[in-house]
């Protein structure tokens, strides 16, 4: 295996850009993952580009590779009458884009959107319109990053289908990437953990995996196709250890930020899960 393993997790931002990378490394990590502003709410945040620039210096320096993840109050699917509204929605992404740049990150990680009440066909349009509006005027190197979601929503968002489809029709497709979620992929149906080789060629056939930036790498707590999203540490869910590692170790996964998004061990970091899944790559 040529490309080196990037395992990494979601990092508090507490005490800034900065410290968060130097915590990531810490805990042994090669990546990891953090809320760019306040993430229960779109509220603007001022981009601090000392401690941001102090992020990215860092990061250069070890070698450390990171992505930003948007609020929870994201949703790309919003129309101009929800509240909040697109409008709300394009400012908050912006801002996210423009703190992530600054930190070096390679993107900004969002859920593919929720329809609520809508029409499919509308709300597959709103999210095109607000991946537009939002990327007409970027010029940065960060890319949006789309990730799949597990049906308890809606079954939107659940196909590397949509998300390939989405990024094809929308003006600006090289400023979009991927990131996938094992959790999800596996409680949308998507991905069956004895049969990864057929999700494997899908990806290859629809040229999702060219595209994926960033993986998830979570267990689940829920079983296959259960449309329900509740994560569990590495091999200690319904996924197990055998399925998360053929997938993670083969070729179109390898090199690509893996973060755990899963509950933090006894010293308050994921040192020994971010260990344990390093050792899935010694030969």
């Amino acid at each position: 295996m040529s490309a080196k393993p990037r395992i990494g997790a979601h990092v508090s931002i507490r005490g800034g850009y900065a410290q968060a990378a130097r915590a990531a490394w810490k805990s042994g990590a090669g990546s990891f993952q953090y809320f760019p502003k306040n993430p229960r709410s779109l509220q603007l945040k001022a981009v601090d580009t000392r401690d941001a620039g102090a992020c990215a210096s860092y990061c250069r320096e070890k070698g450390l590779l990171s992505v930003a993840h948007t609020p929870y109050p994201t949703n790309l699917a919003a129309g101009e009458t929800d509240s909040p509204t697109r409008e709300v929605m394009v400012r908050s992404l912006l801002n996210d884009l423009e703190i992530a740049e600054a930190c070096g990150s390679l993107g900004v990680i969002a859920h593919f959107g929720h329809f609520q009440k809508l029409p499919p066909l509308q709300g597959y349009q709103n999210i095109i319109q607000c991946i537009n509006e939002t990327l007409q005027s970027w010029t940065g190197t960060a890319k949006l990053l789309i990730e799949n979601q597990a049906g308890n929503g809606g079954f939107e968002g659940t196909t590397l289908e949509e998300l390939v489809k989405i990024r094809e029709l929308s003006r600006y497709p090289e400023k979009i990437g991927f990131c996938f979620d094992t959790c999800h992929a596996f409680a949308a149906g998507i991905w069956n953990p004895e049969r990864s080789g057929e999700l494997l060629e899908s990806g290859l056939r629809l040229d999702y995996w060219p595209h994926l930036a960033a993986i998830h790498l979570n267990d689940s707590r829920y079983p296959y196709s259960s449309k329900r999203d509740r994560h569990a540490g590495v091999g200690k869910g319904l996924i197990g250890e055998k399925g998360l590692k053929e997938l993670l170790t083969s070729e179109p996964l390898l090199g690509k930020p893996a973060i755990l998004e899963t509950e933090k061990g006894a010293d308050g970091t994921h040192r020994d899960e971010i260990a344990a899944v390093l050792s899935w790559f010694e030969a």
